[in-house]
This record gives C-alpha cells, sequence and structure tokens, in this order.
C-alpha cells in the first residue's frame, strides 16, 4: 500500500509539473477568422440606404460583439451597386452566434425597420453571398494601412489548382511576401486562406493605400525588389496560383478601414 500510495503521488506530482509547464507555455497569437460577405443591391439609392444602415446600425451592434474594425468597401468603377463587407472574427463562436445576436439586439432591428423597410417586395439587398477566411500564421489579424479620404483597396485573390499547392503559396506569403510588401510600401489588411466557398482552394487578401499614387509606386518597387525577383524565380513555387482576380475597391463613409 505505501508503495502504491508512492506511485500515485508521483504520478499526480508529474502530472501537475506538466500540467504547469503547459500553462505556463507561451500560447501562440490567435488567428482571425475573416468573413467577406458580398452584398448585391438594385441601385445607387438602395447601396446608399444600406451604406448609411451599415454605419448607424449594424456597424455598432457588430462592434458590441466585438467584431471590428468592419470594412466596407465599394468598386471603384462604381459598374455596379455591391458592397464588399470584412468582419473580423476572434473566434468561430462568434462567427456562428453573430447573426443570431444582432437578430435579439432590440436597437439593430428597429434601425433596421425604420432605415431599410425590407419588405418581400422591396428588399434591402438582392442577394448576400460570404465567404470564411483563416488568417495566416504571419498576419494573424486584420489591420488598418490608411485612414486618408483618398485611401484605396485592392482584393486579390488567388485560386490553386489543388490544395498542396494552395499550402505552398500561403508559405511563400508566410516566409517571404508578408515581410517584403511592409517594406516596400504594399500595405496589408488581411491576408486569408479560404475555408468556405466556391472556386476554392485559394487565397483572399486586402492591400491599401494612402491614394493611388503610392499605390502604383509600392507596386514598383516591390515588383523590381531582389528579393521577389528571386522568390518568383524559386522552383519550389511555381504553378502554385492558377487563376489571379484582382478587384479595385473605395471604402464608403460606414468603413472603418
Amino acid at each position: 500500500m505505501k508503495r502504491r500510495s508512492f506511485l500515485a503521488a508521483g504520478c499526480l506530482a508529474a502530472t501537475t509539473t506538466i500540467v504547469r509547464r503547459i500553462d505556463a507555455a507561451p500560447q501562440p497569437e490567435q488567428k482571425q477568422y475573416l468573413e467577406l460577405r458580398h452584398y448585391e443591391l438594385a441601385s445607387l439609392e438602395k447601396r446608399n440606404v444600406f451604406n448609411t444602415f451599415m454605419s448607424k446600425g449594424m456597424i455598432p451592434a457588430l462592434n458590441s460583439l466585438h467584431i471590428a474594425p468592419v470594412g466596407v468597401f465599394r468598386l471603384a468603377d462604381n459598374k455596379n451597386f455591391s458592397l464588399r463587407v470584412l468582419l473580423p472574427h476572434n473566434s468561430m463562436e462568434s462567427v456562428t452566434t453573430a447573426n443570431t445576436k444582432l437578430l435579439l439586439d432590440p436597437n439593430y432591428l428597429r434601425l433596421r425597420e425604420e432605415l431599410l423597410g425590407d419588405s418581400k417586395n422591396d428588399p434591402a439587398y438582392l442577394r448576400m453571398h460570404s465567404s470564411l477566411l483563416l488568417a495566416f500564421d504571419l498576419f494573424p489579424s486584420v489591420e488598418i494601412p490608411s485612414q486618408k479620404d483618398t485611401r484605396v483597396f485592392q482584393l486579390r485573390i488567388y485560386e490553386s489548382y489543388n490544395p498542396p499547392m494552395a499550402k505552398r503559396k500561403i508559405e511563400m506569403f508566410n516566409k517571404g511576401i508578408i515581410h517584403l510588401f511592409r517594406r516596400t510600401g504594399v500595405k496589408p489588411v488581411f491576408m486569408g486562406e479560404c475555408l468556405i466557398d466556391q472556386n476554392m482552394p485559394r487565397l483572399s487578401y486586402m492591400v491599401g493605400f494612402d491614394n493611388t499614387e503610392v499605390q502604383k509606386k509600392a507596386w514598383d518597387v516591390f515588383r523590381q525588389h531582389p528579393e521577389w525577383k528571386t522568390m518568383q524565380a524559386d522552383p519550389y513555387y511555381s504553378d502554385t496560383v492558377s487563376k489571379i482576380t484582382n478587384i479595385e475597391l473605395r471604402p464608403t463613409s460606414a468603413s472603418q478601414i
């Protein structure tokens, strides 16, 4: 009995030591889940009304749920009346419960009714499409690159022909591109691996600049940089992208980014 007690005590002590070591170990910085919404609106008037609702009703309610900063963007060429909305979530629980919590917020519901009307015959928006991304290791959370009224943004989407190549492209960002972006003036807003959406596998990222002149200059510096040329020529990273989509955006008055 004494020997058994001794062994049990020793195991307990060892377990306690392990738990303490785990507790004491530094935890990695949490990576955000990034929800990117695409709202289709029927007219410029509808877009303006929805933007007002975002500013006065939806964004304050989202901020109260610790979803911030919220980005709201329109197409730079104004060819249609769509809006892109970026929602940074700090947990998967936030992703799965945010919409339900909004519908329990009386102020949100009141402003929705007052500002949107939103009926079957006159909906606030035609459709909303949503994709879910997980932030990159070396870029775990959303950043605000500029607060100037002239600021401009690009949403870039890289599709790959299979998952291993998509992962390799993400590795390329984590091991070199992110650092080089920062040094050459290409300022990231977010970078994420797409978890749920169509046209997968793919990654998406957004970059921002003070104005279009700064944007052009920064990309010229990046493209001519020797480190980029070395990465670009590395056969390990060849054929990691099968299609690139570039969307030029401008922030609306509601945007916190």
